[in-house]
């Protein structure tokens, strides 16, 4: 698959590593070139063989999966300023929208999420599938906790969207589960505000990562 991720943060080189994993072709789209390239070298060094460039908003109108990587609500902008060019394209929330200062609360109104206002404001055609937001980008780079896979809990409304973000996971050598529609992001966002406080309080800050246990 063709995998373009817009952003060139944490979370951005830890779903590009997987993709590269898993042999899919990766073009990385960041505000900064200098950032977006930096990053492209990093994962050139990590993946010789693989398939990785920098591109621009053009590259997300022929990948097969457009991964957000970036904070909320950059990613609902996103889908809304490119509008018909990602048609035919599945989109992959990976945010939390959360309140950083505090951590104790959500900052999308109650009966929605942020996966839902994304696919609210993306084009026909464009279906929106949450994943990865219940992992951490330190352990995302390694796919493995306790020399187990990582468990990514997808949400969706578009089966095959669905098995494409599974696909991706898969190849990448972490554990795909299907956890229902789209409106079961709502839980996943609630579940990792829950998680990330924890994670605060423990003094472990965010790098550790949800597993579930069969």
């Amino acid at each position: 698959m063709l995998v373009t991720i817009v952003g060139a943060g944490a979370m951005a080189r830890g779903t590009a590593t997987i993709a590269l994993a898993g042999g899919h072709s990766v073009r990385l789209v960041g505000r900064s070139p200098e950032r977006t390239e930096a990053l492209v070298g990093e994962l050139r060094a990590t993946a010789p063989d693989g398939d990785v460039e920098r591109s621009d908003a053009i590259g997300t109108e022929d990948a097969d999966l457009v991964v957000l990587a970036v904070p909320w609500p950059a990613g609902r902008d996103i889908a809304a300023d490119l509008g018909t060019a990602l048609a035919g394209s599945v989109l992959v929330d990976l945010s939390n929208p959360v309140d950083r200062a505090t951590l104790d609360a959500l900052v999308v109104p109650p009966g929605t999420s942020a996966a839902e206002e994304i696919a609210a404001a993306a084009a026909p055609g464009a279906p929106v599938v949450k994943a990865f937001n219940t992992v951490f980008a330190r352990t995302l780079l390694s796919g493995r906790v306790a020399d187990r896979p990582l468990d990514v809990l997808i949400a969706g409304d578009d089966e095959d969207g669905k098995g494409a973000v599974a696909d991706l996971a898969a190849s990448g050598g972490l554990r795909p589960l299907d956890v229902g529609p789209l409106r079961r992001a709502r839980e996943l966002e609630g579940f990792q505000l829950l998680h990330m406080a924890a994670q605060e309080r423990l003094g472990l800050g965010w790098s550790s990562a949800v597993k579930i246990l069969p």
